[in-house]
């Protein structure tokens, strides 16, 4: 079945072809559980995004994160999931790594990270639950996690 519906934007929600490819490539860099290497370029208003990402989960991240930017007509997703595992620095490296970049996780958090055969088993301390469910998200993100070992404390 074939869609042949065309999305004509209003002339004010115009964009070229460059603001909307920056205004794109901003949206994936502030979104902790898009990684790094995920890129977006946009030509006549359509978005297609690359690169290549551990899980398929952060491939629909990548989707969900440009889809209310103003010009937008069209998202085409081209990125490819490698499901190679990780090694377990690796792993912590990934999980420490999207806990920086998380607006939600304080920079003096003393959350920490073990790795040991796919699982990962999270401790310390949080203020929040959103702090906590970051986490947890972040932790899920890693290639080659089977599983997710939740001991954190929440502070309130």
């Amino acid at each position: 079945m074939h869609n042949h519906l065309e999305v004509v934007l209003p002339d004010a929600d115009v964009r070229d072809d460059a603001m909307l490819t920056t205004a794109a490539n901003n949206a994936l860099t502030l979104n902790v559980t898009v990684p790094d290497g995920v890129e977006a370029i946009a030509q006549d208003g359509n978005v297609t995004l690359t690169g290549t990402v551990s899980y398929d989960q952060e491939r629909a991240a990548a989707e969900r994160a440009v889809p209310g930017l103003i010009g937008l007509r069209n998202v085409r997703n081209d990125i490819e999931v490698s499901y190679d595992v990780e090694s377990p620095i690796d792993v912590d490296l990934h999980v420490q790594e999207a806990l920086g970049r998380s607006a939600l996780v304080p920079d003096d958090s003393d959350v920490s990270v073990v790795t040991k055969d796919g699982i990962i088993t999270l401790t310390g301390h949080v203020r929040t639950w959103a702090e906590h469910d970051a986490v947890i998200d972040a932790a899920w993100m890693a290639g080659g996690v089977i599983d997710v070992h939740d001991e954190l404390q929440i502070t309130g």
